[in-house]
């Protein structure tokens, strides 16, 4: 029930590194006709913040069925609660809220309520509803909206500088309910979704980026590392994909822009094109290095170098 939000568009409940907020503009110049004029289902098997989830739930009337999916059993109780206890949710991110803005000038106070915060969440004890609003509220006040775990599964992200924070966006939290009610929410391996296509089916990837370097990996998102193994399993899967007939986009980082040298993402997709795009860097420790890099958007059909499509599968 719309009880906040009648003509309000949800967007991204969360700050997520590499969220797909900027490359939007890109990846609609690849959406195919044949997904855009007829009925069709939108699978995404690495939903994180939901970017392009929320953009095509918005843009598309033929929509008949979206279902998303992430590894990340925390980020997905997030989603579940959202979509079926957003009063309840709301309620308890309203009260962290208040509480940590009282504190807004009492420094040790409101440091030791966060890192009191992150040690009840890193218990998963709570309610669903509890870790979710927890979550939520760790994302809102830690270091530059991290997302990170050790391989214990425990968040480690310090907190933030930000001065009084929004925790509780009670509007875009009812938005982004209601539009999750035509959404199917897994959790799990990305392979997972398969079973759920449908016949005109299109899937959006944006996995775990391949590292520029060892010290830019931001894809701890869940405690098992994404490595480049876990990268060619992917490649694995989206030509079987193509194989069946779904049409797919892939983002990933451009490794060869860092390193000329370095063809990887060239050589496993080397049967799919491949488009280098401007992407801006939201998330870095050094500001000065928070800019423009080039991003990947992979398909398995064709189009030029104007991004115009061809539409033929690979």
């Amino acid at each position: 029930m719309n009880l906040f939000a009648e003509d309000k568009t949800a967007k991204p409940f969360l700050k997520w590194a590499g969220g797909k907020t900027k490359l939007i503009a890109d990846i609609r110049k690849l959406i195919p006709p044949k997904i855009k004029n007829s009925k069709f289902t939108y699978l995404e098997p690495f939903v994180g913040s939901g970017a392009v989830l929320f953009w095509v739930l918005d843009s598309f009337p033929n929509l008949e069925k979206a279902v998303i999916n992430d590894v990340n059993a925390d980020l997905i109780n997030t989603y579940r609660v959202i979509a079926s206890q957003p009063k309840e949710l709301i309620s308890l991110l309203e009260i962290f809220q208040k509480e940590f803005h009282e504190l807004d000038d009492l420094q040790e106070q409101k440091q030791a309520y966060y890192y009191q915060k992150r040690e009840q969440y890193n218990a998963r004890k709570g309610e669903k509803s509890t870790q979710a609003a927890l979550f939520i509220f760790l994302n809102r006040t830690c270091f530059n909206g991290l997302y990170r775990v050790n391989r214990s599964n425990a968040n480690n992200v310090p907190i933030g500088s930000y001065k009084k924070p929004t925790i509780c966006d009670k509007p875009n939290l009812m938005a982004v309910s209601n539009a999750l009610q035509k959404v199917e929410i897994l959790c799990g391996d990305y392979e997972n979704v398969l079973p759920l296509a449908g016949l005109n089916s299109f899937f959006y990837f944006d996995p775990p980026y391949k590292p520029l370097s060892q010290t830019s990996s931001f894809n701890s998102y869940a405690k098992d590392e994404f490595n480049d193994e876990e990268q060619i399993r992917l490649r694995d899967f989206c030509a079987k994909l193509n194989t069946l007939g779904h049409h797919w986009i892939l983002s990933n980082s451009d490794v060869k822009g860092k390193d000329i040298n370095d063809d990887f993402f060239d050589e496993i997709y080397s049967e799919f094109s491949i488009a280098r795009v401007k992407a801006k860097r939201s998330i870095n420790a050094n500001p000065d290095k928070r800019g423009e890099l080039n991003e990947l958007l992979i398909t398995n059909y064709k189009f030029n170098s104007e991004l115009s499509l061809e539409f033929a599968l690979l």
